[in-house]
């Protein structure tokens, strides 16, 4: 099949409807981009100033999977415990929405990859996000060197920070 080629009528048809409607679009999509920008810089605030000087500086987040429970509650909490935020995706039905926690969860954590999941921050720094459900992805294939070295990557950018 040949796909014929647009006509100067079509041409010109669809270039004044991309002129019509870039007036409306462009608007919304800064005003969208306003709004989350605003709400982003809202959370690092919330952060900064009711986390960090309690000494907690990173959220993390896991679940009672079996793949990775055991070495997310073994080798990564222990080595961050005390100055970690601690969810559970497993027990998120009593998550309060509200909580400052939560909202930072489903800000910086997205709907992605996010479990199990570690966030450290900075002040006035960007958030560093380490995502382990990938790494935990090649973990069942039996391919662990992933998994250990984005936990070796988290401690030692901690340790050293």
């Amino acid at each position: 099949m040949t796909r014929q080629k647009p006509t100067i009528a079509q041409t010109i048809g669809n270039a004044f409807l991309v002129l019509l409607v870039l007036p409306i679009v462009l608007p919304l999509a800064l005003i969208t981009l306003g709004f989350w920008f605003a709400h982003r810089m809202t959370l690092y605030a919330l952060v900064w100033i009711l986390w960090l000087p309690k000494g907690k500086d990173i959220l993390f987040v896991s679940s009672d999977s079996p793949i990775w429970q055991d070495y997310m509650a073994t080798r990564v909490l222990p080595q961050i415990r005390e100055r970690a935020i601690v969810l559970n995706w497993s027990e998120r039905k009593e998550w309060s929405l509200l909580s400052v926690r939560a909202r930072v969860f489903h800000g910086f954590g997205g709907g992605r990859e996010f479990n199990p999941l570690v966030i450290w921050f900075r002040p006035f720094r960007q958030a560093r996000i380490y995502r382990f459900w990938p790494a935990f992805r090649d973990w069942k294939q039996g391919y662990k060197e992933p998994v250990e070295r984005l936990s070796q990557d988290l401690l030692s950018a901690i340790k050293h920070a």
